[in-house]
């Protein structure tokens, strides 16, 4: 028996966009969308500064926590004494909820 499609009761939906099915995807895991994520990436020498963003950078966020990357325990110390206005930073940048708090993680050589 040769193959055919199933047959359409109605037309088949109209594609959508990629960005909209990302989005839909990272929702679902927690995260904000790829504007988001890019945003931050783009602004983070404006958001923490330019001395604190060579050494610390955003690893990824899930539901509403920044995990931040730093190389030194101190810059870790620096980021959680100032916290709180990170977080409004990015909540005047990214809208309410998107980032919610900022976790730091050291990394080891």
């Amino acid at each position: 028996m040769p193959w055919s499609p199933l047959p359409y009761h109605q037309e088949p939906p109209d594609p959508v966009p990629l960005r909209e099915s990302i989005d839909r995807v990272l929702a679902g895991l927690g995260a904000p969308t790829v504007d988001h994520i890019r945003t931050i990436h783009d602004r983070w020498d404006e958001l923490v500064g330019t001395g604190v963003a060579d050494h610390a950078q955003p690893a990824s966020i899930e539901h509403g926590r920044l995990l931040v990357i730093v190389d030194d325990p101190a810059w870790a110390s620096q980021l959680r004494w100032t916290e709180a206005d990170l977080v409004r930073r990015l909540e005047a940048v990214l809208g309410a909820e998107v980032v919610t708090s900022v976790v730091t993680r050291v990394r080891r050589p």
